[in-house]
């Protein structure tokens, strides 16, 4: 475990290069204002143990979420409330390596993309616009902007599995599928809740399977061969689901982390009738922000809260399985 007195954790990811490394950015105030700060913590392979930051970086404003590079190890990107992209080169000095200037309001999300060969970074924000640069660009302008959202952008996922494409969730209800070469309309629009739509991801072994995480506090999995009506939806969480992933691990297991203070871990693949919650985590005393899959160590997690608290650990759930 790792504790960050007086920040409140937004975003945490294992470096697709280690296993034993993890980014954090957490803000002060919960985020409303004040500054914020990236940490890269020193995980050891195995759960529990104390997580020990290798280097800090601070910024003025707040940080909410964290992509790691798929082409150089020590390279991640932030979502800055000041309407910046920051790229950190975590083996340089304490200033962001480049600053991406293009939204016009607090940046929410980022996404480094998965694919090979594809070095582009997807962000989110409260514009209500998606926007795809490449960091390789000298004049660091956006190389797309995709508009169409009437909520902020919560969450912007490349799929690992179709290049060049990406998916979207908002406040409007919506989710979202693009091609980033055609800017000027999505693939695949989806009224895929009532209420707003916090998190989305992209399962890791079908190529036309997403989930949806939203303030009703459900999680639906959709086929993009179908998308009027879900495959199916989850309920068992108390309030918002914030962040929704899939394990890279099993086709079958996703996790959710919620305002509720929870972790879930699910098998959307039982039958109807069977209950999908594999297990409940209850290790935070606030709302649970960050959630993310270990790729080199199978039934790892790590996640991070509003009570300050950074935890990897391994869910018997599906360690045993």
């Amino acid at each position: 475990m790792f504790l960050s007195p007086g920040l409140h954790g937004y975003s945490a990811k294992f470096s697709p290069f280690s296993p034993n490394k993890l980014a954090l950015v957490a803000c002060q105030e919960y985020g409303i204002r004040g500054s914020s700060c990236l940490f890269i913590l020193d995980a050891p392979g195995h759960a529990n143990a104390p997580l020990r930051p290798s280097s800090t970086f601070n910024w003025h404003d707040g940080q909410f979420d964290v992509s790691w590079s798929e082409c150089a190890e020590n390279v991640c990107v932030t979502a800055s409330g000041d309407g910046c992209i920051l790229i950190w080169d975590t083996f340089k000095p304490r200033d962001p390596d480049r600053v991406l200037r293009g939204h016009e309001k607090e940046v929410y999300c980022v996404d480094w993309s998965q694919k090979k060969g594809e070095n582009l970074i997807v962000s989110g924000s409260w514009d209500r616009t998606a926007k795809v640069w490449d960091p390789n660009k000298v004049d660091a302008l956006p190389v797309g902007t995709y508009s169409g959202h009437s909520g902020i952008v919560y969450s912007a996922i490349w799929s690992p599995l179709i290049s060049g494409t990406f998916a979207t969730s908002s406040g409007d209800g919506t989710l979202r599928v693009w091609d980033s070469r055609k800017s000027y309309m999505p693939q695949t629009v989806i009224a895929a809740h009532e209420t707003e739509v916090l998190s989305c991801d992209w399962s890791k072994y079908d190529p036309n399977t997403l989930v949806t995480g939203s303030v009703d506090c459900s999680l639906k999995i959709w086929d993009l061969r179908n998308p009027r009506v879900a495959v199916r939806q989850l309920f068992g969480h108390g309030y918002a689901v914030r962040r929704v992933r899939f394990s890279p691990h099993s086709n079958a297991v996703l996790a959710s982390c919620s305002y509720d203070f929870t972790v879930r871990m699910w098998n959307y693949t039982v039958p109807p009738a069977a209950n999908p919650i594999l297990e409940v985590v209850e290790h935070h005393t606030e709302f649970v922000y960050g959630l993310d899959f270990n790729l080199h160590i199978p039934g790892m997690l790590a996640d991070c809260g509003w009570d300050s608290k950074a935890i990897v650990y391994r869910p018997k759930s599906i360690t045993e399985a």
